[in-house]
């Protein structure tokens, strides 16, 4: 008797990629409801601490110096939208997380973000100086100043958590191979958002600029220390990541 002759077995067929839309679309269904509870709860938790302190300083409050580009740039009330915008954007990086793994990561780092942010509040509050500008015509400003008033000015916040987003944003665009146009704009959308408290005379430059290194330094770490794909052979195949896992 022979032995049977063993015929090569045909390759798998390899799954067509999916389109970036299908893979953001898939992103955004994915665990919604706990992302939007997820981060309205998020948010509630970091202004209880934030108007604690805020109205309870435990030290005595130093207030920022101006710069000339502070003289440079004007009251500019029509940027207010961009400022409040923000409690927009910072729910899209969280939003378009895939799995429950990641959007766990991504809370602890930001999470780990805005508590070192409370505590450089906690050991040394600030404040922007004293302005004479009259707000009484711009719808908004009056209640702006007095919910979010000049204290806890350095480092921005506003501007920590931007970056922040702006940069697991691109990262996520990235991934899902999105038009470049669409990482365009949401680096022009956190310009927005930075300029917009200078433009509005919330913040400082100091207080920007110790708002981008701040949120840097726990954005960019979070590119290397989150879930690889290893962990997400459910996420959609949309050919070669730019940015790599690790």
């Amino acid at each position: 008797m022979h032995s049977p002759i063993s015929l090569p077995l045909a390759p798998a067929p390899v799954p067509a990629p999916r389109t970036w839309t299908a893979d953001i679309g898939l992103r955004i269904r994915r665990h919604f409801l706990l992302k939007a509870v997820g981060t309205t709860a998020f948010t509630w938790l970091f202004f209880i601490g934030y108007f604690h302190l805020l109205r309870n300083p435990a030290f005595p409050v130093t207030v920022m110096p101006l710069t000339a580009l502070d003289h440079l740039i004007p009251f500019q009330p029509y940027t207010l939208g961009a400022y409040l915008s923000l409690w927009l954007y910072v729910g899209l990086a969280p939003g378009l997380q895939l799995t429950f793994r990641e959007l766990v990561v991504y809370g602890l780092w930001i999470g780990a973000l805005c508590l070192s942010g409370l505590s450089l509040f906690y050991f040394w509050p600030t404040q922007i100086p004293p302005l004479s500008i009259d707000v009484t015509g711009f719808p908004g400003f009056a209640m702006l100043q007095g919910v979010d008033a000049a204290g806890n000015a350095c480092p921005s916040m506003h501007v920590a958590v931007a970056i922040f987003t702006a940069i697991r944003l691109e990262q996520v665009l990235r991934d899902a191979r999105t038009p470049a146009l669409l990482r365009v704009l949401n680096w022009a959308w956190f310009a927005a958002i930075a300029y917009s408290t200078l433009a509005v005379k919330q913040h400082v430059v100091l207080d920007v600029v110790a708002g981008a290194v701040l949120g840097m330094a726990f954005a960019l770490p979070s590119l290397r220390w989150r879930p690889g794909r290893r962990f997400r052979g459910d996420s959609p195949h949309v050919g070669a990541d730019i940015i790599g896992h690790h």
